[in-house]
């Protein structure tokens, strides 16, 4: 096992991850972004005012990307487990 190819592990299983997190992070960030801002301009400081809007989004973004991320979490899965003979003989 060389050191290039576990690099090349590790950074395909960070883009996978970085893949997959994306649209729950970047849906959260927005909501999150916008929710302040509705915040500060009326001056309701209520903690749990973000945590329903948040949570109902993240839901949304399961059920439509789900199937995708599901799909790139088998594939990613299927490709690593494939190549395991390959990767120990070297």
């Amino acid at each position: 096992m060389t050191e290039e190819l576990i690099i090349k592990l590790g950074q395909d299983a960070l883009k996978t991850t970085a893949m997959l997190a994306m649209p729950l992070l970047a849906s959260t960030l927005v909501i999150g972004l916008i929710v302040s801002i509705f915040q500060a301009i009326t001056q309701i400081n209520e903690a749990t005012l973000t945590f329903v809007p948040k949570m109902i989004i993240i839901a949304l973004i399961l059920v439509f990307a789900g199937p995708w991320m599901m799909d790139v979490m088998t594939s990613y899965t299927i490709n690593l487990l494939e190549s395991i003979s390959t990767i120990v003989r070297e």
